[in-house]
């Protein structure tokens, strides 16, 4: 990785964030889905989730266990997970394909309960995620890698926490709500020279914001 401006040549000679290591499955991560806008509410609600069982473990544990936490959460709809009983936490409690962390399985589903309140208030997750988009005047003229590793946070990430915990979600603090909107793509943190980030800005300016 360069020092300097946080890119990585891949396999491939093309140059990318440095955070994939060039792992295969990360990398595709990366250049796929990562950043990309995204409206569905089942995805958003799962990115969400799933950002806070990576709270103290890398993402990429997360990523590898992807399909498995799917199969045990119901493919992440949100009537079915926000149905889960006891007997479910017991059920994913004994899953070694997931992270079987109590406190962050029964949040899972206190969630799903929340987000049904959430989508009935606002129309959708994705109605209500993407009314916090940045402007421009809240975002970083350049986005480097100085960038990066001194924003963990945003007074976005710190808004939006806010609103959630007020309506009984949990598990959503600044930091993991800041990493679900760079990878729901409601910003773009593509570091500048990443082979990525026009592709990203290209479909953030043609992507049909939902209301």
């Amino acid at each position: 990785m360069s020092e300097n401006t946080g890119l990585i040549t891949g396999p491939d000679g093309i140059e990318r964030c440095f955070w994939h290591g060039n792992l295969p499955d990360y990398l595709h991560y990366h250049d796929h889905e990562w950043g990309r806008p995204m409206a569905n509410d089942t995805r958003l609600f799962e990115k969400i989730c799933l950002e806070g069982f990576q709270s103290g473990l890398s993402w990429l544990t997360i990523l590898r266990k992807r399909e498995n936490f799917r199969e045990a959460f119901a493919g992440f709809e949100v009537d079915r997970v926000a149905r889960f009983t006891d007997e479910d936490v017991e059920r994913l409690l004994g899953n070694a394909g997931i992270i079987r962390h109590r406190g962050k399985i029964v949040s899972t589903i206190n969630n799903a309960k929340r987000a049904r309140e959430l989508a009935d208030e606002a129309g959708s997750l994705a109605a209500w995620f993407w009314k916090f988009e940045p402007g421009p005047e809240e975002r970083p003229a350049v986005v480097d890698l100085a960038h990066l590793k001194a924003n963990p946070t945003t007074a976005v990430s710190v808004r939006i926490s806010k609103e959630l915990k007020k309506r009984g979600w949990s598990f959503v603090g600044p930091t993991t709500v800041y990493a679900f909107m760079q990878a729901m793509g409601l910003v773009n943190d593509h570091l500048e020279g990443c082979a990525c980030r026009a592709g990203v800005e290209t479909e953030r300016k043609r992507f049909k914001r939902p209301r």
